[in-house]
């Protein structure tokens, strides 16, 4: 059996029908001991990041909700550990934070790719033994993740692509109905 570790996707159980995180992904960027933190990758947000911080009023970088935890704040992944001084590394590839005055010097000097850095208002978090909980009450379905998946899959396709990551045994469910009870 799978153990999530950082650099993963947790993909909610097609029937999960909890608010914030149905038919969500979740990029875990960091599970330990303590506890867990990921960010979903296909819940657009209502605003831009232009409308959310100052100083960068002619660029419309989409937001994404990162989950339901402190979403007063804004987090990012990226792809540029060697311009964003400060970042945590996840994978070979992929890369957390960072000093974000640098992150939006770089927008203004349009040095970034915007299919290689993701924004993100607030988390998905678990406490200590939390997320292995969810994880054997079936609320979760774990896969390896790829860049593609992080940072180019259209936010509508990101859960289906995610199940299709897991192989051919699965690929049923990407029909699921939403509710069962209404098939």
């Amino acid at each position: 059996m799978m153990r999530p570790k950082d650099n993963m996707l947790l993909i909610a159980d097609p029937f999960l029908q909890d608010d914030h995180f149905k038919r969500s992904v979740i990029y875990l960027c960091s599970h330990n001991k303590l506890g867990s933190i990921g960010f979903a990758l296909n819940k657009k947000f209502s605003h831009s990041l232009n409308q959310l911080i100052g100083g960068i009023d002619d660029f419309e970088i989409p937001v994404f909700v990162g989950g339901p935890v402190e979403n007063d704040s804004i987090h990012f992944i990226h792809q540029y550990p060697q311009l964003i001084r400060g970042s945590q590394k996840i994978s070979e590839t992929i890369f957390w934070g960072g000093d974000f005055d640098c992150a939006k010097e770089l927008i203004l000097k349009e040095k970034l790719e915007y299919d290689k850095i993701k924004f993100f208002i607030g988390y998905s978090g678990w406490g200590a033994g939390q997320l292995n909980g969810e994880l054997k009450e079936k609320s979760w379905l774990l896969s390896h993740s790829n860049d593609s998946i992080v940072f180019n899959c259209p936010s509508e396709s990101v859960w289906k692509e995610s199940i299709l990551l897991m192989g051919p045994d699965y690929k049923e469910i990407i029909n699921y109905p939403l509710d069962p009870q209404l098939n």
